[in-house]
């Protein structure tokens, strides 16, 4: 059975390890527009910012490929997938056919219609040439204007301002990580990056990039402010590259949907990563969660099942763990509750920069935020995929020093028994 991959990220890399623990020697053909090996995307912001090499980024070692028997097609798009006759069509205009299909096509970056917005000088920042791009800037331009004040426009502005450039983040909403964390945790990275240097802009948008000759001289925003600059970074978020599907059948709604086996609606064909809507395990709905450790499980029950293991994803769980010029920061599970069915407890103490928050619902932890201090991260973390009862102990969450000792010892003893 011949298995193909659309992509070659986190997602992809997982899908070869599942495929390999079942099926050792089936082919496996991996499609990707992008050059590269699989490597961290996290990772880009540290190259932009000088503080790993290009070396440093790849998920993989050499070799990987070639001891699992897996053949590349790199720097070449999967223009469309047939079917009827199991075959993917590159831009090239090659059919290349398949037994089983994974499409971990990821996402790409929303662009929104901005005038003079069109030309040189605007980027985006999601992959390894987008931070290629963005490192010919330093001693070409003064200013940029990042648009965006989610995780990658402030990774993205961090790096720029760590080679010397000098930055204004323009945020649509009232704080920035509106998304991921919430007001006290946003207050505190805001703090922070002003006092580094990084400009924040708050409630606004840019309605038009000013040129001159071609070339970047400033924006104006919604209310009317210029701010001068020589480039535009957007970073306003990522949706899913789903557009190889569109008149396959294949079902979508936000992604490309899946079962619990993470197969799309086609039998035979799979959807895992940044491009899926997959189970979410705490809302018990169908979502897309762009989270680098998600798209990695996702890929591998996907190879499971691709190879006939018929393993069921159990859902994952959103998190993110970024550091901000010496302020560390998770946010996991549902962070912002949506209504008044949850209980939420808060230690707040933005003059040490400390913020910790936990969101329990049906005594099970379902969210948590920690900035400053996220040393037992991974204890709150299992706590939540473990869907363990809490009720016994929820006083203790908040401490600093929680751990596994902190439990009772009848809940210790049930989490051990049941990670044998």
């Amino acid at each position: 059975m011949e298995h193909m991959i659309i992509g070659n990220g986190v997602a992809a890399i997982g899908a070869v390890e599942g495929i390999r623990e079942i099926d050792k020697t089936s082919p496996v053909t991996i499609i990707s527009a992008e050059s590269y090996r699989t490597y961290g995307r996290p990772l880009i912001a540290h190259l932009l910012s000088g503080k790993i090499v290009e070396a440093d980024i790849y998920y993989r070692p050499d070799g990987f490929y070639e001891a699992r028997g897996v053949k590349l097609i790199l720097g070449e798009k999967a223009e469309r997938i047939d079917v009827e006759k199991k075959r993917v069509v590159l831009e090239s205009g090659k059919a290349v056919s398949f037994g089983r299909l994974l499409i971990a096509t990821g996402g790409i970056p929303f662009i929104p219609p901005i005038k003079g917005g069109e030309g040189s000088g605007v980027y985006t920042f999601t992959t390894l040439d987008d931070a290629k791009d963005l490192e010919e800037l330093p001693g070409k331009v003064e200013r940029v204007v990042v648009i965006g004040g989610g995780l990658i426009g402030l990774k993205a502005a961090e790096s720029l301002h760590d080679r010397g450039i000098k930055v204004t983040v323009v945020e649509l909403a009232d704080r920035i990580l509106s998304s991921a964390f919430d007001c006290e945790a946003g207050e505190i990275v805001e703090k922070r990056l002003k006092e580094v240097g990084i400009e924040i802009v708050l409630e606004n948008s840019v309605k038009e990039i000013v040129r001159a000759k071609g070339r970047i001289k400033a924006v104006i925003l919604n209310n009317g402010e210029r701010y001068e600059c020589g480039a535009v970074v957007i970073a306003i978020g990522v949706i899913p590259s789903k557009a190889i599907v569109e008149g396959t059948g294949i079902m979508t709604n936000r992604g490309i949907l899946t079962d619990g086996n993470m197969q799309t609606s086609v039998p035979g064909i799979y959807a895992a990563g940044d491009v899926a809507e997959a189970p979410d395990l705490l809302l018990g709905q169908k979502r897309v969660t762009p989270i680098w450790p998600n798209a990695y499980l996702q890929g591998r029950y996907a190879g499971l099942n691709m190879a006939g293991a018929k393993k069921p994803y159990r859902g994952g769980v959103a998190m993110n763990s970024i550091e901000f010029y010496g302020i560390p920061t998770v946010s996991m599970g549902i962070s912002n509750p949506p209504d008044e069915g949850y209980v939420v407890r808060t230690v707040y103490e933005p003059k040490r920069n400390l913020y910790r928050k936990i969101v329990i619902k049906g005594h099970r932890l379902v969210g948590a935020v920690l900035v400053g201090q996220i040393q037992r991260a991974g204890v709150l973390s299992g706590l939540m995929t473990g869907r363990t009862n809490v009720e016994s102990f929820e006083d203790e969450l908040l401490n600093g020093e929680f751990g596994f000792a902190s439990m009772p010892p009848d809940v210790r003893k049930k989490i051990l028994a049941e990670n044998r």
